[in-house]
């Protein structure tokens, strides 16, 4: 973005100076393009290079674009001193004119699977702002490196193809739009910005813990590197997997427009016969997101659960199960699933 066209648009002094930097101003149109996005949205801030990175990026954006914008920060609670730095980094972005507002994780705190449910009750926080406010679009700070930890970390769980591609630049969840802007980042870039423009992150000691399998992936990861392991190589090979993914979803998509049918009157879903003769993984995807539409939960069921009853479907064995709030049951060629009172 040349100075001549930061003149023609009110952006705050301090934030034009930090943008009139070479390197900050290339990552900035880079990030533009990538982001692409026209209505409102919400930005989840942490606190560390990623988040803070990605809160100047996106203010930058919405001066430019005239877009309403808000800023969260969450603090878990889970340290002493959590609180103490959500009020610092509330303060930091504020010196920027990016206003935000603290959301608190109050009660009880597990002792087991602590990240895993932290991350759920983080975007809980935020999907509840996104509804108060009718926003659609949550913006989060994930970067290259987290979609290659997220890669192995599915890979170890036993994850099939639409697992290990999961970290997607745009997914739904609960009718929000999750938007990854900054998928193509690497961590240092994000780290120049934080420290040019702010001069200042939140270090959390939990990323040094090697008791969470991530920081293990993510300390293997670094030794792979160490070994040639070629980070633009993987990204293509992450980028031809996707596309496979993509593929497998437009069989999926097709399957369930022809062979499903939704009885309105009893709210149900009919799978005629032709809804099972496809590859494996064509029926598994449709079968499973038609648990999940008549079913409501916002988890997925396990794999195995639903292999076991395509298993007795495919050898004619099948009568009646109950899974993910489903009633489901066989009659004739049909199956029907509907909602367990």
């Amino acid at each position: 973005m040349s100075l001549k066209n930061l003149n023609a648009i009110k952006i705050p002094k301090l934030l034009k100076k930090k943008l009139s930097n070479n390197r900050i101003s290339q990552l900035y149109n880079f990030f533009e393009k990538a982001f692409d996005l026209e209505d409102k949205f919400i930005v989840a801030v942490s606190g560390g290079p990623d988040s803070l990175a990605l809160a100047f990026l996106t203010k930058v954006y919405s001066l430019k674009k005239k877009i309403n914008c808000k800023f969260y920060i969450v603090d878990h609670k889970l340290r002493e001193e959590s609180t103490k730095e959500a009020l610092l980094v509330k303060k930091n972005l504020n010196y920027l004119s990016i206003k935000s507002e603290i959301l608190t994780w109050y009660g009880k705190k597990p002792t087991n699977n602590i990240q895993s449910l932290a991350r759920k009750k983080r975007y809980h926080l935020l999907f509840s702002k996104c509804n108060k406010l009718k926003i659609k679009n949550l913006v989060v700070g994930h970067h290259i490196d987290d979609m290659y930890e997220n890669f192995f970390i599915r890979m170890l769980r036993g994850s099939g193809l639409k697992g290990l591609v999961s970290l997607e630049k745009k997914t739904t969840v609960k009718k929000i739009n999750i938007v990854r802007p900054l998928l193509e980042f690497e961590k240092k870039d994000l780290i120049f910005i934080s420290k040019h423009v702010f001069d200042f992150y939140v270090k959390d000691p939990s990323n040094d813990d090697t008791k969470y399998l991530r920081i293990k992936i993510r300390k293997l990861i670094s030794e792979f590197q160490q070994n040639g392991f070629d980070k633009k190589k993987f990204f293509l090979t992450l980028g031809n997997l996707k596309k496979s993914n993509h593929a497998l979803s437009f069989y999926v998509q097709e399957n369930k427009r022809l062979n499903l049918f939704y009885n309105k009157e009893n709210k149900e879903l009919i799978l005629n016969q032709n809804f099972f003769n496809h590859p494996y993984e064509v029926i598994f995807r449709s079968f499973s997101d038609s648990i999940k539409l008549i079913g409501g939960k916002s988890n997925m069921v396990r794999g195995k659960k639903i292999d076991y009853i395509l298993l007795k479907i495919r050898n004619n064995s099948f009568k009646q199960a109950t899974l993910g709030g489903c009633i489901i049951k066989k009659l004739n060629q049909t199956v029907i699933i509907s909602k367990e009172s």
